[in-house]
């Protein structure tokens, strides 16, 4: 199988990006909000309805790293795949029985709404968790913008260096616009297209795979089996952690990882805040949930039938972390003959790709301005007006996006995988933590809080250089270099326990009268956070 696009859906490659990129503009320049109108731009005013405020939630979930990523990991270690796939399911299904409805009804727009409801002084609280926002997601904006150019690169057929940096700054800046106009709805108005394009044509593809193998799956994961090069071992657990110190361990504790960090990244939870009632919030997760379920269905169908029918050794030559394998498995579902319908199907597959990459850097973008404007600025100065706030958290989109774009075209010639799993492990070891013990238990102090958020980080990012995936393996960040005194994937094993640990020592540190006095005002909120008895709006 050749994994190079023809000339001819190279060129209606360029036209769908342009036709998206034009359309997506337009959409947030039509629903951007007036300048002086708050909960339009933080929340869109709840106006979606649980259908479409449920794909906007799976597309800000569903990232490029996710499509890309863990496609790949199917494509080229089969079950472990599949495990990977249904751990990012898991944590969005954890997310609506544990955490959804008491977010909403805790926060107003930010994690520092929802953390500060019942603590007292606030702005502490509030700094430190734009701050953890900020280190959970610039590392996986990063990773969506640096693959920018590569993606598009395999597309297109081009390999200069300054033509791949040039899409990095130009998608970039499309992505600062979007948060900057568009704001809630408007972003979330291209998530939900970005959503229908992803399922739309990954169903159709995987239709297409499957009816390769007469709608048989065995058959199906038997070829792949046997075109993997390392036969059954591709249809059992271990062959991505094969080598490793203890392979099962270290398959635990990243799905673990994935499961608690996935869903509780800000950009995530943010969307909670859309939804204007407990029942909406329910619904919504309901149709997230389902869409990403689907999804993941879709993505092991395609990974499966990229390896069955490329080869895992030609996917690792295109990517040695498989992350063309959604594209090459795509393009081997129609055969050696493209007719003209099936490369206006493979346009529209590398154009939701392509709209991925957009929606889901443009949420990460407008989750960090929220927080940096409203929960930094907007506390510091007590009678800042709307319109100001308004127009700090556009300036604090651009803040973080050009940064976000310039460490992107430093970084996109080395393994991204460590940046990816930075973002799940602090999500995993510090937000996820915060938020279960800030929204359930009733004698947390604001001692306790800090102690999570500021503990969970450090020990992540003490932990994480250590990891395989920075040094000593051909793949990591650093294949030159060995320096691999933690020799495990993720920081999860030791990360998420001291996350855990820190809240409670913090907590316990206060002593009794400030445990009981953290009690006494939960109990004053807990109807609110738990039932949803009144809404804050102040």
């Amino acid at each position: 199988m050749n994994p190079e696009f023809s000339g001819n859906a190279q060129a209606m490659a360029l036209v769908g990006f342009s036709a998206v990129a034009t359309v997506t503009l337009l959409l947030c320049v039509m629903t951007g909000p007036d300048r002086d109108d708050l909960d339009e731009f933080y929340t869109g005013y709840g106006s979606l309805s649980p259908f479409r405020n449920g794909l906007a939630i799976a597309g800000d979930y569903i990232s490029a790293a996710t499509v890309l990523g863990t496609g790949g990991v199917i494509a080229l270690f089969g079950y472990d795949g599949i495990v990977l796939a249904l751990s990012t399911a898991l944590s969005l299904m954890l997310l609506m029985f544990l955490l959804a409805e008491p977010l909403r009804n805790a926060g107003r727009f930010t994690m520092g709404d929802a953390l500060t409801r019942r603590m007292p002084r606030e702005r502490g609280i509030r700094v430190t968790a734009s701050a953890v926002t900020l280190a959970a997601l610039l590392p996986m904006m990063l990773v969506q913008l640096a693959g920018t150019g590569q993606l598009m690169a395999f597309i297109l057929g081009f390999s200069g260096e300054s033509l791949q940096t040039g899409c990095i700054i130009g998608v970039g800046a499309l992505m600062i616009s979007y948060a900057a106009i568009g704001g809630m709805k408007g972003t979330a108005l291209i998530q939900i297209l970005k959503m229908v394009m992803l399922l739309g044509s990954g169903t159709v593809v995987a239709a297409l795979v499957l009816d390769r193998f007469d709608w048989n799956p065995g058959a199906l994961f038997d070829a792949a089996a046997d075109n993997s090069g390392v036969g059954s071992a591709f249809l059992s657990s271990g062959l991505q952690f094969a080598g490793g110190a203890s392979p099962g361990l270290d398959m635990i504790t990243s799905q673990l990882t994935v499961v608690l960090g996935g869903a509780c990244l800000p950009h995530v939870t943010m969307r909670m805040y859309t939804a204007s009632s407990a029942r909406q919030v329910r619904r919504s997760m309901s149709w997230a949930v389902s869409s990403v379920a689907l999804f993941v269905l879709v993505l092991t169908v395609v990974g499966f039938g990229a390896t069955a029918l490329v080869g895992r050794a030609a996917i690792a030559e295109a990517d040695p972390r498989g992350n063309t394998a959604y594209l090459l498995g795509s393009q081997a579902a129609f055969g050696p003959e493209v007719t003209t319908t099936e490369t206006f199907l493979l346009t529209t597959v590398t154009t939701a790709i392509f709209l991925t990459v957009l929606a889901s850097v443009a949420g990460m973008i407008l989750a960090c301005a929220n927080s940096l404007a409203h929960d930094v600025f907007a506390s510091r100065l007590q009678e800042l007006s709307p319109r100001r706030e308004m127009t700090l958290a556009r300036l604090s989109a651009l803040a973080v996006g050009v940064p976000a774009i310039l460490l992107a075209t430093l970084v996109q010639h080395h393994s991204l995988q460590p940046l990816v799993t930075l973002s799940f492990c602090i999500g995993a070891s510090a937000i996820a933590p915060t938020l279960v013990y800030g929204l359930f238990w009733r004698r947390y102090t604001r001692t306790g809080l800090l102690a999570t958020l500021i503990g969970g980080s450090l020990a992540v990012l003490l932990l994480m250089p250590g990891t395989n995936l920075v040094s000593g393996s051909p793949v990591s960040a650093f294949p030159g270099a060995d320096f691999n005194w933690f020799p495990f994937t993720t920081t999860g094993l030791l990360s998420i326990p001291a996350g855990f640990a820190c809240g409670w020592i913090g907590t316990m540190a206060s002593g009794r009268a400030g445990t009981e006095e953290q009690r006494r005002q939960y109990e004053a909120v807990e109807a609110r956070i738990l039932a949803g008895a009144v809404r804050r709006r102040n």
